[in-house]
């Protein structure tokens, strides 16, 4: 009977629920607590007003928290009661999880580990199968997801992901404000946007209303974006121009030392930024670039320049007039590389010019790239598109709160409710009956919640610094 106590105490049961018995399986490192209710006791049901008894039972085992590094189980008797309408609705438990045969904390766990963990590893650690691990996984954002809100996005990025070698790519589509994936598809062509499209409707939001999109300058999201989110005004984000820019000059500089010697050796000078170069390494890009008369890739280096400077003023009409000078002078050049870049810029000047209103960038998308190809490195490579998917919403879909899982209690105000065999008074949150109250093993849960949030921080700002 003490023992018992303690494992209520421990677990935060309450009345009508009780242990009724204590399993240590030594051989096994697993301890099972038969959980029960008390007779008479009344239960209510979703979507129906009022508490029954109970019309029976069915016996219900569910994977716990590990209780001092033993896995830990719950075997529960859980009643089934009769309604109004003479049907019979099996009681839920508060603690039970979205998968049979695991309890909520368990689960919330799962997730916790696996945005920061391989499910391989997450699957040794708590010792249950890859499959387990990754199917919790799948539901938790399917069930978000099946919750989520579109309608007020007015701002979105879009990019594409390489899903295994070679040319297999998926399209990722986010929230440009609040910095969450919204969709992900298969593909990188204009069919990729209308499948967005449509989807985007489904969860509340309007294609049309929809005011600008940061892309790369992919033909085929361009004829998307015209196609399926006719009011969205289309951005090229800065990064993406230089970085056109930095590849015509590493081109350049590749083509000139074949000829001239002197050029090798200065690669990462000419690609990195100057203000982040040694001093020693500053005066010889200096002493390089004096010779702007007779180096192409000099000249390069300098056109790129102009172009960084131009791209950082904010005024509409002084960058769109920059620009087009600027394009008119390489073509006027012998620097063949930069002439790809000034052909670009006037393709798409209107596109580039708005990225001095908007300020908008997919660099965040481009940094989550980064973490799941990392993941998938470390996972020795995801392979099937749904697998990818949910790692993708782990790391970046922001599905918590009411989206999915609770973790906590909902915010509805409290009630309080008397204990007719201790007499005591307990304030619980309304629609939550008295028992585990959501908080099985709360000392238990509050402990590996301040374990996890140092490594889930390190992530979390990753995607949330400034870019």
């Amino acid at each position: 009977m003490m023992t018992a106590k303690l494992f209520e105490a421990a677990l935060g049961i309450t009345s009508p629920w009780h242990i009724n018995g204590v399993d240590f399986d030594v051989a096994k490192k697993s301890l099972t607590l038969n959980v029960d209710f008390v007779a008479g006791s009344r239960f209510g049901a979703p979507d129906v007003d009022g508490a029954y008894p109970a019309h029976d039972t069915v016996t219900k085992r569910y994977r716990h928290l590990n209780f001092f590094q033993h896995e830990c189980y719950l075997v529960v008797r859980v009643p089934r009661v009769r309604l109004p309408d003479a049907g019979i609705r099996q009681v839920e438990p508060d603690w039970a999880g979205r998968l049979a045969g695991f309890t909520l904390l368990f689960e919330a766990l799962i997730m916790s580990m696996c945005r920061e963990m391989t499910f391989a590893a997450v699957s040794r650690l708590v010792g249950l199968s890859w499959h387990q691990v990754t199917a919790i996984c799948k539901r938790y954002v399917e069930l978000g997801l099946q919750h989520a809100d579109f309608s007020e996005v007015k701002r979105l990025a879009a990019d594409e992901t390489s899903k295994a070698r070679g040319h297999d790519y998926i399209t990722l589509v986010a929230d440009a404000d609040k910095r969450r994936v919204l969709f992900v598809t298969e593909g990188k062509d204009a069919e990729t946007i209308k499948a967005f499209a449509a989807d985007f409707a489904a969860h509340g939001g309007d294609p049309a209303a929809v005011e600008s999109i940061s892309i790369d300058m992919s033909p085929a999201f361009i004829k998307g974006v015209t196609h399926y989110l006719p009011s969205a005004r289309i951005t090229f984000d800065k990064f993406h121009v230089i970085a056109h820019a930095s590849t015509a000059v590493d081109k350049t500089r590749r083509i000139e030392q074949k000829t001239d010697s002197s050029i090798k050796g200065l690669r990462w000078k000419l690609l990195r930024d100057r203000a982040n170069l040694t001093a020693d390494a500053r005066a010889d890009l200096d002493a390089f670039v004096a010779q702007v008369a007779t180096k192409r890739t000099a000249r390069a280096w300098l056109y790129k320049e102009q172009l960084r400077e131009i791209m950082e003023r904010k005024q509409v009409n002084v960058v769109r007039t920059m620009l087009t000078q600027w394009a008119s002078n390489v073509m006027r050049s012998k620097v063949e590389p930069m002439k790809v870049v000034a052909k670009m810029i006037r393709a798409h000047l209107d596109g580039i010019v708005a990225w001095t209103q908007t300020r908008q960038t997919n660099g965040f998308l481009e940094a989550l790239n980064g973490l799941f190809q990392s993941a998938k490195r470390r996972a020795r490579g995801f392979t099937r598109f749904t697998t990818i998917r949910t790692v993708i919403f782990l790391i970046a879909g922001k599905l918590e709160g009411t989206q999915g899982y609770q973790f906590a209690a909902p915010a509805d105000g409290t009630k309080e409710w008397v204990n007719t065999r201790t007499g005591g008074v307990e304030t619980l949150p309304k629609g939550i009956e008295p028992g585990w109250n959501y908080n099985p093993g709360k000392s238990r849960e509050q402990a590996l919640n301040a374990d996890l949030a140092a490594k889930e921080q390190t992530m979390r700002q990753a995607l949330s610094a400034p870019l």
